[in-house]
């Protein structure tokens, strides 16, 4: 039985402006950002680098409407952008922000906010953290599969993003 090959956070190889001083070196590198797909329904969390160009497993065959009404008993995903940095201790999680994204995939339609998908991606590149719009269950999940993934990790990230996930388990 062929085993799933477990995929990790995209962790900084090197500095990409390493001996330039000018141009570029003000720039973001993607290589830094992961998004990870949390299904609320099934309490679950994945990294799917599909994402990046939305066409993530969840996304795929789906045709998105501008408006939630539009999409009736939808289920509920989050998209979260997770950027991994590194500081003397070593890789921390550095910018989390999560999009609302729901999906019919009977109907074939789900809503999402494109540009918020990109302002979200934009914002954890820049070491925001944006969890405040998800609800308890899913951010206990995200929680979760950050903790699981890399504790170390976790541990050296902001106390914002661990008071901002920081609720009961449900």
């Amino acid at each position: 039985m062929e085993q799933k090959k477990k995929v990790g956070f995209n962790i900084i190889k090197n500095d990409p402006t390493d001996g330039h001083k000018g141009f570029g070196k003000s720039s973001l590198s993607l290589e830094q950002v992961s998004p990870v797909i949390i299904d609320v329904e099934d309490h679950s969390a994945h990294i799917d680098i599909g994402a990046m160009h939305a066409r993530s497993a969840v996304e795929k065959g789906i045709k998105f409407l501008k408006t939630k009404e539009e999409v009736p008993d939808a289920k509920l995903y989050w998209l979260v952008w997770v950027t991994v940095d590194r500081n003397e201790e070593g890789p921390y999680y550095a910018g989390v922000t999560a999009c609302e994204m729901t999906v019919n995939r009977e109907i074939r339609r789900g809503y999402k906010s494109l540009p918020e998908h990109v302002n979200r991606m934009d914002k954890s590149l820049k070491r925001h953290i944006i969890v405040d719009v998800m609800d308890d269950p899913s951010k206990v999940i995200l929680r979760e599969f950050l903790q699981g993934h890399n504790l170390d990790m976790w541990n050296r990230s902001s106390d914002e993003l661990k008071e901002g996930l920081n609720v009961t388990e449900l």
